[in-house]
């Protein structure tokens, strides 16, 4: 398998030499590093040449790494049925940058580009409808970058009294938390139920 998918590596870098910029194979997949604003196209060929036929989108995410400039990696799999190949896109882009829809190729890729959009900010040129699709229309913020908070920013309730959904700001009271600083990953000389470290060598 792997010098089936070096093989084809290597035909994709020598036809598209110009959106591809690195090629990588591990566990059993091809991961090519590619230009965003080349991405329909290169989508077009990897469906359409007959030595790729990968006509399936499988999936569609984002990997958030705040410190980098170019913050994000939009990651596209994709599955060719006639070759039984999977091949993965990696575009990496800035926090500011559009990257072009793939949904004239793949109409699939509507409701992923939704998601994506919803969950890490990421904008795409040409969708056909562009909005969240997980998160409420008033959310705020984007629940899977990296400096989002754990707790939100707002809690949602049904409020009995005034018979509707309540929106309010969430406030962390410091008495109800529960810190347990005896346990023995924090160095106390006992140990506690279930908290057992492994014996020394």
């Amino acid at each position: 398998m792997s010098e089936a998918l070096a093989d084809l590596a290597r035909y994709i870098l020598d036809r598209r030499t110009e959106d591809v910029f690195d090629a990588a194979i591990a566990h059993g997949e091809l991961t090519l590093s590619v230009a965003p604003a080349t991405l329909p196209g290169l989508v077009r060929f990897l469906r359409s040449d007959p030595a790729c036929n990968f006509g399936t989108l499988v999936d569609m995410t984002a990997v958030d790494h705040p410190d980098r400039a170019q913050r994000f990696d939009v990651v596209y799999h994709f599955l060719s049925m006639w070759r039984n190949h999977r091949i993965r896109l990696k575009a990496a882009v800035r926090e500011d940058e559009m990257v072009p829809s793939i949904t004239g190729v793949h109409p699939s890729a509507n409701w992923f580009e939704r998601e994506v959009f919803d969950m890490f900010g990421i904008y795409f040129t040409d969708h056909p409808d562009l909005r969240r699709i997980l998160t409420d229309y008033g959310f705020s913020g984007h629940p899977l970058r990296k400096d989002f908070p754990t707790t939100g920013y707002v809690e949602v309730r049904y409020d009995e009294v005034e018979k509707r959904v309540v929106y309010e700001p969430v406030q962390l009271v410091q008495e109800y938390r529960r810190f347990d600083f005896m346990s023995p990953w924090e160095g106390a000389q006992y140990v506690l139920p279930g908290d057992d470290k492994a014996p020394r060598p």
